[in-house]
């Protein structure tokens, strides 16, 4: 089973007032646990990125200035994601980013079923406090390299929070388990499938053998009238 963890970092808080997209962070995940593939752009913008975006990421529009616009990685994003399941938090705001950048271009918004890992949690931890640094800090995360926000580094922080979510390490000893069990149902199934093949002795063969026991001073195989 695929699924994308996806996060995104913007010039503001509301693309309804013209805000837009300055990041973008994916993860991969194969049965909830990250793979090492994983896609990340910034983008250029005409529009002036906030002081408290700023301070948040560390992202600066001098530094957006030679990226390339958002319409040049759309898609390798939507190639990315394919239809497989986001997991985001707070997945209203990025999906309504992403969904807007891509109406911008007259492109049709994405449909991928979406689990938001801020009500996974609440449900989950009977919890109101669902915000990223209190659930790393909950499931011992490590945030020694989260200083400033980032996509990338969010959803990746985001991914380890999932799989607790999820059942942490006993979700990954019942997978292991079940993957040997797989595979040993596999390697019986290829065993019984194999043609069983009966091999007899010729005549030639009989006299060879009976000629090379002569030789032999008390051989073995007189007891057994070989």
């Amino acid at each position: 089973m695929r699924e994308v963890v996806i996060d995104t970092e913007t010039t503001g808080l509301s693309y309804k007032t013209g805000d837009r997209v300055i990041e973008v962070g994916c993860v991969e995940l194969i049965n909830h646990v990250a793979t090492k593939n994983f896609l990340q752009f910034y983008c250029k913008v005409d529009k002036e990125i906030s002081e408290t975006a700023q301070r948040i990421t560390g992202i600066t529009n001098k530094f957006l200035s030679d990226k390339k616009y958002f319409s040049e990685h759309c898609d390798s994003l939507l190639k990315f994601i394919d239809n497989d399941t986001l997991v985001i938090h707070n997945a209203d705001f990025d999906v309504g980013f992403i969904n807007n950048e891509l109406s911008l271009l007259g492109i049709s918004k994405i449909s991928n079923p979406v689990i938001d890992t801020v009500s996974l949690a609440r449900k989950t931890l009977n919890t109101r406090v669902a915000n990223l640094d209190y659930l790393c800090r909950k499931f011992k995360v490590d945030l020694s390299e989260r200083d400033l926000h980032g996509a990338l580094l969010d959803s990746r922080l985001l991914a380890e929070v999932y799989l607790e979510l999820k059942g942490g390490k006993q979700f990954t000893m019942n997978l292991s388990k079940n993957s040997k069990n797989n595979k040993d149902e596999a390697l019986i199934k290829e065993i019984a499938d194999k043609k069983i093949m009966n091999f007899f002795a010729t005549e030639e063969n009989i006299n060879l053998h009976k000629k090379m026991v002569s030789k032999i001073k008390d051989p073995i195989w007189k007891k057994y009238n070989y």
